[in-house]
């Protein structure tokens, strides 16, 4: 079985390709919106809602099949049309110009796959079942859903705030992850969950974490 190493990238003004306009293709360009990526779908046919975000300048589209040359510059590739001899082309191109690719019917033959993705504000989980199915996969990020509830958003916004003001203002790396521990064990996120929490002025925060500092 193929092991792959789970990274999160950052694409933020980076050209990512995908070669084919069909669903496979939809579903690769919605899981890169969001992230900032210059997005480039070249395909003669594209789907209703790929055109819908063509329209809105959300991705940029190449009407026409693709052509050698067409990855120069290019971050990351999906060749994900339904003609085997395409997809080869693509994956043989990227290769040459040292890009990562992502051959959708052959997982084998990628650089990387794209795994189920569950987020809950700064929260992102993903999924791979190493070829088990994405049916498998959705049943499991539906199950992660209903554990990590609505709640994680609020408390990680949470965590993340006062992460920054320790920071700022406790210059010990020993003392800001002692901190960083007691807040975690805290019962913030419990408190999150009934409905109990009100969020912390600022005399309150500064209080906490002179407080925990001297115990």
């Amino acid at each position: 079985m193929q092991h792959f190493v789970p990274i999160s990238l950052n694409c933020k003004n980076k050209i990512c390709c995908i070669v084919g306009g069909g669903r496979v293709a939809e579903r690769k360009v919605k899981g890169l919106i969001g992230s900032g990526a210059s997005i480039t779908v070249i395909s003669p046919n594209i789907t209703p809602d790929l055109q819908l975000l063509a329209d809105h300048k959300q991705l940029h589209w190449v009407n026409r099949v693709y052509r050698e040359g067409d990855l120069q510059g290019a971050f990351l590739v999906y060749a994900t049309t339904n003609q085997r001899e395409v997809n080869n082309a693509v994956a043989h191109e990227a290769r040459q110009r040292g890009i990562l690719v992502n051959v959708t019917d052959r997982s084998e033959e990628a650089d990387f796959i794209t795994p189920g993705i569950f987020r809950r504000g700064r929260l992102t989980i993903s999924v791979s079942t190493a070829g088990a199915g994405p049916a498998v996969t959705a049943d499991i990020t539906s199950a992660l859903e209903a554990l990590f509830g609505s709640e994680y958003e609020p408390y990680l916004d949470f965590m993340y705030e006062m992460r920054q003001i320790i920071k700022r203002t406790v210059s010990s790396p020993q003392q800001r992850a002692k901190l960083l521990r007691r807040l975690a064990s805290s019962g913030i996120l419990d408190q999150i969950r009934r409905h109990e929490f009100t969020a912390w002025t600022e005399k309150e925060i500064y209080q906490w974490i002179a407080q925990n500092q001297e115990e």
